[in-house]
């Protein structure tokens, strides 16, 4: 059974930083995508970051192109979002998902985390 637990949200100032994780269990994590993704209330979610599961190509949305980092570390079976320049307008719940297939350059992703809270105040 595939399991994300995300960590790492919390208040910070707007121009603050902070570092998200999400912790992968039940299968071979270094062959799935890894995305992160946020809701802000009233709003849909949306795609935030995504990377291959080969690590190198990453997709960024363009509102936090520049700002924000993804990556992976496959020896801990960890997927990473570091979030730097925060605005306001970036707080939501983030969430962590990976893909259905191994190996594959076109992800589906269907298994999530619960989610955490970033709050960037004014």
């Amino acid at each position: 059974q595939v399991q994300l637990v995300e960590s790492g949200g919390g208040l910070v100032q707007a121009g603050g930083s902070l570092r998200l994780s999400c912790a992968a269990s039940g299968r071979t994590f270094s062959t799935y995508a890894m995305g992160w993704f946020r809701q802000a209330p009233g709003k849909e979610r949306e795609v935030v970051a995504t990377i291959t599961w080969t690590g190198v190509d990453t997709y960024y949305a363009d509102s936090v192109k520049g700002r924000f980092t993804i990556s992976r570390d496959n020896a801990k079976n960890t997927a990473f979002l570091q979030m730097n320049s925060l605005k306001p307008e970036d707080t939501a719940v983030y969430y962590c998902a990976t893909d259905g297939q191994p190996y594959s350059s076109r992800p589906n992703f269907i298994y999530w985390g619960q989610g955490t809270q970033v709050t960037v105040s004014s």
